[in-house]
C-alpha cells in the first residue's frame, strides 16, 4: 500500500493470479522514513483493511472497484499480519478482528519473543470467537546475536525482545547457536496455545537454519518426514 495506488495494485492482483500466485499477504507497510530512501513519497491509497476488501471484491464478486467485470477473476487465500506484543495491547485482538471481517483468511504475527504477552492476546482471540474463524501463524526467527536483537529492538518498527532473551544470547558460548535453540523452544511453547495454526519462521541471512528449525522444533514428527514444509518456512502444529 505504502508504493502503489488501486489502480497498480489490482493489477498486481491480476498479474500474481496469472502467474499461479494464490496466497496474498496484505500489509499497509512501514513509512517510508525506516528505509533507505526517506526521501520517497509514499502513497497510501489503500491500508490493509481496504485491501482486504478490494481483493475479496474482486475474487467473490468477479469485479474491479470501479464495478467493471472481471473476467477471470484472481482465486486467492488473504492474509494480513498482527503484531501482538507491542501496545496498545488491549486493542489489538480488536483490530485482528477489523481484518478477520475484512477478509483475512490467515495471520502472520510479528516476531515473538515474549510468549506470556502472546497468551494473553490469544486468550483474547479465543474470547472474540477468532480463533475459529482464521488460521494463526506466530512469527518466530533465529537472533543471530545479542547485538543484532538489540539493534532490531531500537530500530525495527513493532519488534518486542525482552531483556532476557538478549541476555541468555550474549551469555552463551556461542550466541548464534543459543538464538536458534531460543527459537526451537518458542516453537515448542507456542504450539501449546490453543488457537495457534502454525509458525511462520523468519531467519533474516540465516536461511540455511530454516529447515534444522522446523525440523528440531518436532512440529513435523506425526506428519511423515515434513521436509516439503520444512523447506519452505512455514509448519502447520497439531
Amino acid at each position: 500500500c505504502r508504493d502503489r495506488n488501486r489502480i497498480a495494485i489490482q493489477g498486481d492482483v491480476l498479474g500474481a493470479a496469472a502467474m499461479g500466485v494464490c496466497n496474498v499477504l496484505c500489509l499497509t507497510g512501514d513509512g517510508v522514513g525506516v528505509g533507505d530512501q526517506p526521501g520517497a513519497r509514499p502513497v497510501f491509497d489503500f491500508d490493509s483493511l481496504s485491501l482486504l476488501r478490494t481483493i475479496r471484491t474482486m475474487r467473490d464478486d468477479g469485479v474491479f472497484l470501479s464495478g467493471r467485470k472481471i473476467t477471470r477473476p484472481p482465486r486467492m487465500f488473504l492474509g494480513a499480519a498482527e503484531n501482538p506484543c507491542v501496545p496498545p495491547y488491549e486493542w489489538r485482538p480488536e483490530r485482528l478482528a477489523k481484518k478477520v471481517d475484512a477478509g483475512a483468511e490467515f495471520i502472520q504475527t510479528n516476531y515473538i519473543y515474549d510468549v506470556p504477552v502472546f497468551e494473553r492476546f490469544m486468550a483474547r482471540v479465543r474470547d472474540l470467537g477468532l480463533a475459529d474463524r482464521v488460521f494463526i501463524l506466530a512469527g518466530v526467527g533465529p537472533l543471530a546475536s545479542a547485538r543484532a536483537a538489540r539493534w532490531m529492538r531500537s530500530n525495527v518498527p513493532g519488534i518486542h525482545i525482552p531483556d532476557s532473551v538478549i541476555e541468555r544470547v550474549e551469555k552463551a558460548p556461542k550466541p548464534a547457536e543459543e538464538g536458534k535453540r531460543l527459537c526451537i523452544e518458542l516453537i515448542q511453547q507456542i504450539r501449546e496455545i490453543k488457537g495457534v495454526a502454525g509458525v511462520h519462521v523468519m531467519a533474516y541471512r540465516r536461511e540455511h537454519q530454516v529447515s534444522e528449525i522446523i525440523m528440531e522444533s518436532g512440529v513435523l514428527q506425526a506428519r511423515g518426514d515434513g521436509r516439503s514444509q520444512a523447506s519452505e518456512g512455514k509448519a502447520e502444529i497439531g
